[in-house]
């Protein structure tokens, strides 16, 4: 069975499982969804922990041994089974295919691993585990989901912020989730519960953001001009590489321009994603939603601003780059804008 995070509260409180993996991309809620395993085994009994970690030197036998192995001191146990790499190679793929279809009894087995592409997650392996037990994915949050996310975690603390003070914080945490909850905490410490004031907000919580050039697109396909320009100060301010935020931007417009040809054939959206190399449900909706404020005319204007900036970052023509940038991505974000083009 597959959870995201949020879930596993709920299916915890209804019965304890022989077989849990976590997985993702997100530290904080992988540890908060393993933490809470723990904590509802040992509620149940299983006090003995007995933790393997596949590493160089690992031998897939020891998890048969431990799996069999019983305890002199507790009757249950928890055994806990760490693959920092995310592959366990044919040896290891064969052994928890095994393991999974005999669980120890009187065991609660929990799996972590990294994020897994799709490839490993279409594994046997894997489709094992998650057959067997249930599996919980460490899902990163997303920008719009971020404001949520906040009000949930302030709830649970007694307090509350009205949607202007989540919008603003989220702004000052996006892409740290584990900034996200300390902030969180640190609001709990400062003031009392019940509503909680803009003013104090703004001035207790810091400004922690990370960009990633990944996201440029995002926010660029959105129209979020407020955010792009915050995005692109904090990539230049971190010492973030120019070519690499150029990049990004760039392959979001030419995967733009194809969706666009695409559709100019008759071709629907749903064939076109993957040619577009455009991946995952939030990207695909987010320019399903958008695609109609951008034109041909656009992509290729844009394009060769792209090729303009592309000339500044190797030094073979004058210009801020990073301004540039900036006025490339809002070619996109005030949608029929234009700006006349670079020799």
């Amino acid at each position: 069975m597959r959870l995201v995070s949020e879930q596993l509260a709920q299916q915890l409180a209804r019965e304890v499982k022989p077989l849990y993996t976590v997985f993702g991309d997100e530290p904080l809620l992988a540890l908060e969804a393993t933490d809470r395993i723990r904590a509802a085994a040992r509620a149940k009994g299983f006090v003995e922990r007995e933790i393997l970690t596949v590493d160089s030197g690992y031998k897939w036998g020891q998890l048969a041994m431990a799996a069999n192995s019983q305890s002199l001191f507790a009757a249950q146990k928890l055994l806990e089974l760490r693959i920092p790499g995310g592959k366990p190679g044919t040896e290891g793929a064969e052994t928890l295919r095994e393991f999974c279809a005999a669980l120890p009894a009187d065991t609660v087995t929990l799996i972590y691993l990294p994020e897994l592409d799709w490839r490993a997650q279409k594994a046997a392996w894997f489709e094992a585990l998650d057959h067997a037990g249930i599996v919980v994915e460490a899902k990163a949050v997303q920008r719009k989901a971020l404001p949520q996310w906040l009000a949930g975690r302030l709830q649970a603390q007694g307090q509350k912020a009205d949607a202007d003070t989540l919008s603003f914080i989220a702004e000052r945490v996006e892409g740290n989730l584990m900034a996200a909850f300390q902030e969180v905490q640190k609001l709990a410490l400062l003031f009392a519960p019940g509503p909680l004031n803009f003013d104090e907000v703004r001035d207790a919580v810091l400004d922690v953001a990370r960009y990633d050039v990944f996201n440029l697109g995002e926010a660029m396909i959105e129209g979020d001009a407020v955010r792009l320009t915050r995005m692109l100060d904090g990539l230049k301010g971190e010492g973030a590489a120019p070519p690499m935020a150029l990049w990004s931007l760039a392959e979001e417009i030419r995967a733009i321009g194809k969706l666009l040809d695409g559709q100019a054939a008759g071709r629907p959206l749903n064939t076109l994603w993957r040619e577009a190399r455009v991946w995952g449900a939030a990207h695909q909706a987010a320019l399903q939603q958008n695609l109609r404020r951008f034109t041909p005319t656009q992509v290729t204007q844009a394009l060769r601003h792209a090729a303009a900036i592309d000339r500044m970052v190797k030094g073979l023509a004058k210009g801020d780059v990073w301004d540039e940038l900036l006025q490339l991505a809002m070619r996109f974000a005030r949608a029929g804008a234009q700006r006349p083009v670079k020799a």
